[in-house]
């Protein structure tokens, strides 16, 4: 590696890396945008905080509660006395008592703060609905896990089932401690994974949490997700996001013309052209390398108009469709200085085996995403492995299945034919795209390439789907903002509204038994 490396990769790797949905390029703009994320929602604060404390009755203001509940580390085990602390945040600024409802934001693959008791759409709604806002870390990220819980012998622990009874045990746990009734509605809410969380917690815990928003949720498990890079370039090629066909067809173009260069053996012009940080040694080199390219717009286009500038469609579809460069190879090129730039770094990780070294690092940190752990879960749980095997793919079909799935012998000895079956079982557990549970909200961005694993369209009077024109990624959880386009202004005003609907239905329930 260049020793001109503006990061300390040590620190970062853990966080940076992984191979289970993309190359390095996509956790490390990941990780920029939680930082961003964290930065947005402090900016949110102060400015809330600052009209509550200069207004014309100025309010008191109470911190969020920031605590930890232990929580067993296997549910299923009762004889097993092994346990963790498990982090969560109150915030009381909003409840009515006694009877107002609680809402429930989910944690996922990466930590949680009291950030996410205080900005985002769920704390607009817990202040319209006046709702006891808490949040819980999912087990083994973040800080929620023991000093030693990283080691291959402890993640066997982490799942999404034991999380699901994390939920079930925190449920019971914040009863208590405010001495709730039936009275207190509980709705769920989470994003991503933890969107799928929030719907599986309605799903299997029905008798605890009444409802539940599920925004961008993958529900369905699927070892090749092929249809990851289908939605890209879709996406690329959309006017509506400032995609095209010719940026689409640019893209094809200098892939195509990497695969000649690996398939030529001309690794050395490419390391030079990309800025590897070291030379490429071999196919597994170059597979991280394509990886790496094709995370540019893999990103570009799951957080779309978020929170980076100039990681977006129209930004990358502009230099790839300006013949002024060169050809679409040379744009390519261009392509990944503007990511470096825009990074602040100044070569790509295109080594396969360090990844694979780094991988097995099981030291913690109690911060960002939590990537190692992620993996397992994708080698125990859902695959969702972003595969070039489609013959339509306008990228590299160097990004394959077998490159991804023999990671998951390599660092943690699980088979590909065991992955196979932890897909199925996963989608037997929970009924995949079709789950079959109530008073669930399934709210999803037409350019988001998550939205092909999720539910789309009405399962039933009470399975609920809204599909929003082009946005990405997780949109609708956002604090409302002056610049939201036209489509998620009006679903965030659906989900409120639906919100409404299932407190009123609660109340007479309550009121009938």
């Amino acid at each position: 590696m260049g020793s001109s490396s503006r990061v300390s990769w040590g620190i970062l790797f853990l966080q940076l890396l992984a191979l289970a949905e993309a190359g390095r390029n996509f956790w490390l703009i990941r990780q920029h945008v939680l930082k961003q994320r964290e930065e947005r929602a402090m900016q949110e604060v102060y400015d809330h905080l600052q009209q509550l404390l200069q207004g014309p009755a100025p309010l008191m203001w109470n911190p969020p509660i920031a605590d930890t509940i232990r929580q067993p580390l296997d549910h299923f085990n009762r004889e097993d006395p092994r346990t963790y602390n498990q982090r969560f945040w109150i915030n009381e600024q909003f409840w009515q008592r006694p009877s107002g409802p609680i809402f429930l934001f989910i944690g996922g693959e990466s930590s949680l703060s009291s950030l996410d008791v205080l900005s985002g759409h769920h704390v607009e709604l817990a202040e319209m609905y006046g709702a006891l806002l808490v949040a819980l870390e999912h087990r083994f990220y973040g800080a929620s896990i023991n000093p030693d819980g990283l080691q291959d012998h402890n993640l066997q622990f982490l799942s999404s089932q034991q999380a699901l009874s994390d939920l079930a045990t925190f449920n019971h746990f914040v009863t208590q401690k405010f001495s709730l009734t039936s009275n207190n509605t509980w709705i769920c809410f989470g994003g991503s994974y933890p969107g799928s969380l929030s719907a599986w917690f309605r799903l299997k815990f029905p008798h605890l949490v009444f409802a539940a928003v599920a925004s961008s949720a993958p529900v369905k498990a699927q070892l090749d997700f092929t249809g990851y890079l289908m939605v890209v370039a879709a996406s690329l090629s959309n006017p509506v996001v400032g995609g095209s066909k010719e940026c689409l067809e640019a893209v094809a173009e200098a892939f195509a013309a990497v695969d000649n260069l690996v398939r030529a053996g001309n690794l050395t012009e490419l390391a030079k052209d990309f800025h590897s940080c070291w030379d490429l040694e071999g196919v597994d080199d170059c597979a991280e390398l394509v990886s790496n390219l094709a995370d540019i717009f893999m990103a570009a286009v799951q957080y779309n108009n978020e929170y980076l500038k100039w990681s977006t469609v129209a930004n990358f579809c502009d230099i790839m469709t300006n013949h002024r460069t060169g050809s679409a190879y040379q744009r390519l090129i261009v392509a990944n200085n503007v990511f470096l730039d825009g990074m602040k770094e100044t070569c790509t990780m295109n080594c396969h085996s360090k990844a694979l070294e780094e991988l097995r690092n099981a030291s913690i940190s109690p911060s960002g995403v939590g990537l190692r752990q992620w993996f397992f879960q994708t080698c125990t749980e859902f695959g969702y492995y972003q595969t070039c095997d489609n013959p339509a793919c306008s990228f590299s079909h160097l990004m394959n299945l077998t490159f991804q799935v023999e990671v998951c012998q390599e660092v943690f000895n699980i088979s590909s034919h065991a992955v196979q079956e932890a897909v199925s079982f996963t989608n037997d557990y929970y009924g995949a795209d079709h789950p079959k549970a109530s008073r669930v909200l399934f709210v999803n961005g037409d350019i988001d390439p998550w939205h092909a694993l999720s539910v789309l369209k009405n399962q039933s009077s009470s399975e609920l789907a809204i599909l929003i024109n082009g946005t990405a990624h997780c949109a609708d959880m956002s604090s409302s903002s002056s610049t939201d386009p036209l489509p998620l202004v009006h679903a965030k005003e659906q989900i409120a509204s639906q919100i409404g609907e299932w407190l009123k239905l609660a109340r007479k329930i309550n009121q009938d038994s």
